[in-house]
């Protein structure tokens, strides 16, 4: 290479250099972290429980153990909506949410407090809000764990990064409301008496450092299906130990049939 061509050489690195030390460093991995909750009563239910998202992306696999809970109706296992609520305050209410003076904080009397459904915590099929009160695909009986891998809403994400996403589970034992309470039909659906889509149970979800659910949760006795896919994820359904999906079904159109009675 002659004098020339070294001179001309050195700059050309040079700029080259200086093109990759100014480039944008690109991403990597996924955007992933996880949230857990402690899930306290609500509305004298007794439920308790922990809830965990661990989030991958726009994935997410979520964990709910719960104990104590309303345990059957019509020789049935009771069944327990739940769900991600998301952009209100990101808290649960308190008492002084009961505005009607009935003796309960019905779902619609919390919406100020943890907000409205970003996703269904459903056992198989659609999580969006638009399977709210597919009661049929919702756990049931006193004690339970679920699991499930699904896609989140962009909103329910956008609460879980920000702290503002809540569990719920619905779903009280009639004969511990106030009798004013026990007596009318649901906020949600007139079909469905009350008791069905209380709340009973809620918790924030934090960020957490933890890898997994904590050790010691409720003994639940339940097993866990085969996994069915679908279009939102993979799905591990959980059972109520003695009663399958035609029972859980039985109990749903118990509801509907009493409540319409």
């Amino acid at each position: 290479m002659n004098k020339k061509m070294r001179l001309l050489a050195v700059p050309t690195l040079a700029l080259g250099a200086m093109a990759l030390s100014t480039a944008p460093a690109m991403a990597h991995g996924e955007d992933s972290w996880s949230s857990q909750a402690t899930l306290n009563t609500m509305n004298n239910s007794g439920t308790t429980g922990q809830a965990m998202v661990e989030v991958h992306g726009m994935e997410a696999k979520v964990t709910v153990n719960v104990a104590g809970a309303a345990e059957t109706f019509m020789d049935g296992p009771f069944p327990h909506a739940q769900h991600i609520h998301i952009a209100a305050q990101g808290v649960c209410p308190g008492p002084d949410a009961d505005t009607d003076g009935d003796g309960v904080v019905n779902t619609t009397e919390g919406h100020p407090f943890y907000g409205h459904i970003g996703n269904s915590l459903t056992t198989e099929g659609d999580t969006s809000a638009d399977s709210a009160l597919a009661v049929e695909r919702f756990p049931g009986g006193s004690a339970y764990t679920y699991e499930r891998t699904f896609d989140l809403t962009p909103e329910t994400a956008a609460s879980l990064k920000d702290g503002s996403a809540v569990v719920v589970v619905h779903g009280v034992d009639p004969a511990l409301m106030p009798a004013a309470a026990a007596e009318k039909m649901s906020d949600l659906d007139p079909s469905l008496p009350a008791a069905a889509t209380l709340p009973a149970a809620c918790g924030t979800l934090a960020g957490s450092q933890m890898a997994a659910m904590p050790e010691g949760g409720a003994d639940t006795g339940v097993e866990t299906a085969a996994d069915n896919g679908t279009a939102t994820g993979t799905t591990t359904v959980i059972a109520v130990a003695g009663a399958g999906a035609l029972t859980l079904a039985g109990a749903v159109m118990a509801f509907r049939r009493r409540a319409r009675a």
